[in-house]
């Protein structure tokens, strides 16, 4: 595919998530962000309860956007090349060939991170920051596009390997679906009634060198000051809040920055406003901070402390948003 004007990459983008809404009942809002994370060319966290679709988005968010799809179950003894691959030594040329692992894919499904250990977690979070994977001293390059999609299920906790702060900080967005609507769940058991199997077919809008013009549309997309250094004020505004220990980082600045142009190429605009940051601001920050030792007991979520600071941060003007 050629290069894309930003109104075209707007139309297949639109298109992607028409294709979604098929298999996905009431979650559009929510497969934005991560379709905007995609676009902003990293990776996402769906942290949520068991049965509330986070597979069925990955796997449709792949078929339209036209990427080869594969899903890796983390579990306990999962080790390294399971995922990267391996040499294995084929008898009809007596030599070792490299046998590629389901990282070589354009969308993988980490389903359940948290249930695999450190060391595993580890090779995948390298694949994800460098694109590519060493195995026994040969480096071998992902494909492009390359981007994970994992899971974790946030109310179990035995045998599983929370991952640490510094590996989160990986992730661009972390969210989570949540339950449906009484209407939304009936819509979701009319659907199967009606097509009469469990399959959902969902069409093909992009390819793998479609996305990447998406991608390199999004980064034309207009940033004003002052909505740059709103974005700033949020992120240091979660370091300075009473109730954190560790704030959120400029990397935690990067990523806020790098999707609300993302969403903002999604929403048809050629420049980021400061609504953009706002909606951004939880799913891409509230996963880069840390909560004080003494106020765990108290639930204190980090999701809480970018709410509390996105009501007292300064506003910039949306008029002051737009290019001159």
């Amino acid at each position: 595919m050629s290069m894309l004007t930003p109104a075209q990459a707007t139309d297949l983008v639109g298109q992607v998530l028409d294709e979604v809404d098929k298999a996905l009942v009431g979650k559009r809002a929510e497969m934005t962000l991560v379709l905007a994370g995609v676009v902003a060319g990293g990776h996402v966290l769906l942290e949520d309860m068991p049965g509330l679709g986070k597979t069925l988005a990955a796997r449709s968010l792949a078929q339209a956007l036209g990427l080869q799809f594969t899903r890796a179950q983390f579990t306990p003894d999962l080790l390294p090349a399971d995922l990267t691959g391996s040499y294995i030594y084929d008898q009809a040329t007596s030599q070792f060939s490299f046998r590629e692992g389901p990282l070589f894919t354009g969308l993988l499904l980490a389903d359940e991170i948290n249930r695999t250990p450190p060391k595993t977690q580890s090779a995948l979070l390298e694949a994800m920051q460098e694109r590519q994977v060493t195995v026994e001293g040969h480096t071998f390059q992902l494909p492009r596009p390359f981007h994970v999609l994992a899971t974790a299920n946030p109310i179990e906790h035995e045998g599983t390997y929370p991952l640490p702060e510094a590996q989160l900080d990986r992730f661009l967005l972390r969210l989570g679906f949540g339950y449906p609507t009484v209407d939304e769940e009936w819509d979701v058991l009319q659907r199967r009634i009606s097509r009469r199997s469990d399959d959902i077919s969902v069409g093909t809008v992009l390819d793998a060198e479609g996305l990447l013009a998406v991608q390199q549309c999004a980064e034309g997309i207009h940033v004003a000051e002052s909505v740059g250094r709103y974005a700033i004020d949020v992120v240091r505004a979660t370091r300075e809040h009473q109730d954190t220990m560790v704030g959120a980082s400029p990397r935690g600045s990067l990523a806020l920055l790098t999707c609300s142009r993302a969403l903002a190429l999604i929403e048809g605009r050629d420049y980021v406003i400061p609504e953009d940051i706002k909606r951004l601001a939880v799913p891409a920050l509230g996963h880069r901070i840390v909560i004080r030792p003494e106020l765990w007991l108290n639930n204190v979520a980090p999701e809480s402390v970018v709410r509390r600071v996105l009501e007292v941060v300064p506003v910039p003007d949306a008029e002051d948003a737009a290019p001159r």
